[in-house]
């Protein structure tokens, strides 16, 4: 009788796991690299690495339905003659039309105008279903000016000025041929059916003395009137925004890796920038040791889900979140209602992210006819309005909790980490103990 030794479990490798196996086959298929939408799919620190200390003995809770919690915000009251008001500190960010389709840009103008929010425009200028729709409307100036002109400027309630995002802090943004059709490319002075590229950085300025001088530009454009926000992707967010501070904006807007774009390269989105955990504190630094803190607003993006995420980035110190790729699911992107569809395009409701191709089953990154009249911007303005409220009323709960009668009053010491690495980003101590990782040189 031949004796064998058993087999031993065969094994897939961590370092070339099946995903990593998969594009290098693309890769070496194709030649080229790949392109897709959302943000970071890897797994960073982020808000779920945190936790919430709801009052006991030595903190006093407020009672949820009799005690009054407050959640509005002013945005750019640094400079501006007519700062925005806002009754909650969570924004709809830049998404260009072109990347989203007419009935998406009405429904997210319908839904922060029912929350009493804003909402942003994104490159490619200002369409007229999203100015007529949002009563509040931030105008993103960008690097490639796609669409801009000082009419809708003027038109608009602020100005964003968009130095980074935080899918590609450094790199310009697609638009790829398909979804470059005569609207759009009549608004970009494009060629139809052409695949552009925008910009990575601005034609007329090199550096923070020149913003400056396009800050002033824009004001006495606007008349002093509009608030200017200065927008960078997560990269060197304290220096970026003591030189935004010193440039004259009055809001400073940081975008983590976990932020989503429309189209970059793949390997830009996940190797490039940091994780929207990281970022809030040494910008809230830069503006305490400048004395600006909440004289110059920060807002924070970058896969804000829930109110839970909004609580703890306002206890970090920041004065409002902006969400992008969730309002998206709110409107009904990635639906598992178009799973049969989704199949046809080779993904799965929840893992879509070809945004590029303008196929959208949901009708919200396409420009298609036939796609887009699957969205009732009615109803998904609704949608999105019911999700806000649910976020800020989650939030007023955790603040509630912890006895503060304004989400602002929440602090970083209503927080610990669960991790160190969530301990050393954040600047909170790890839970069950008193250690901050870095602080004091430990």
């Amino acid at each position: 009788m031949t004796y064998r030794n058993p087999p031993t479990t065969p094994r897939k490798s961590a370092t070339f796991d099946d995903y990593t196996l998969s594009e290098i086959r693309r890769a070496a298929a194709t030649g080229i690299y790949d392109i897709r939408g959302a943000g970071a799919k890897r797994k960073l620190p982020h808000f779920d690495d945190l936790l919430v200390l709801g009052a006991s003995i030595s903190r006093y809770p407020l009672e949820g339905y009799r005690e009054r919690c407050d959640t509005g915000v002013v945005l750019g009251s640094r400079h501006a003659k007519k700062p925005i008001e806002l009754k909650i500190p969570i924004t709809i960010a830049g998404m260009s039309f072109g990347s989203l389709s007419g009935p998406a840009k009405e429904a997210l103008g319908r839904g922060a105008t029912l929350s009493g929010t804003s909402t942003t425009t994104g490159d490619g200028g200002m369409t007229e279903e999203e100015r007529g729709h949002s009563k509040t409307l931030v105008y993103q100036y960008l690097p490639s000016r796609y669409g801009m002109n000082p009419r809708d400027l003027r038109r608009a309630d602020a100005i964003e000025i968009v130095i980074g995002q935080g899918a590609k802090p450094g790199g310009g943004g697609m638009l790829l041929g398909q979804k470059i059709s005569d609207r759009v490319a009549e608004m970009r002075t494009l060629p139809k059916g052409i695949d552009q590229r925008s910009a990575s950085r601005h034609p007329d300025w090199t550096g923070p003395d020149d913003l400056e001088i396009k800050i002033l530009e824009l004001r006495e454009i606007t008349d002093w009137e509009k608030p200017i926000y200065v927008k960078v992707g997560g990269a060197r967010p304290y220096y970026d925004t003591a030189l935004a501070v010193k440039s004259g904006a009055d809001v400073v807007v940081i975008d983590g890796m976990q932020g989503g774009t429309a189209a970059t390269q793949e390997v830009f989105i996940e190797n490039v920038g940091q994780p929207t955990l990281a970022c809030i504190r040494p910008a809230v630094q830069a503006l305490q040791d400048l004395g600006m803190h909440r004289k110059v607003q920060l807002i924070i993006s970058g896969g804000i889900r829930n109110g839970a995420d909004v609580a703890k980035a306002l206890a970090l110190g920041v004065d409002a979140v902006s969400i992008g790729t969730a309002a998206l699911v709110a409107l009904g992107d990635n639906d598992p209602r178009w799973e049969a569809e989704y199949n046809e395009l080779g993904t799965t409701a929840g893992a879509y992210d070809d945004w590029h191709e303008g196929r959208d089953p949901a009708g919200i990154t396409t420009q298609d006819p036939e796609l887009m009249e699957r969205l009732d911007p009615i109803a998904a303005g609704r949608r999105l309005a019911n999700y806000l409220k649910v976020m800020t009323l989650e939030a007023q709960t955790i603040a509630r909790a912890c006895g503060k009668n304004s989400l602002h009053n929440l602090e970083p010491e209503d927080l610990v980490a669960l991790t160190i690495e969530a301990a050393a980003m954040a600047g909170v101590p790890l839970a069950g103990t008193n250690w901050i990782p870095g602080k004091n040189g430990f």
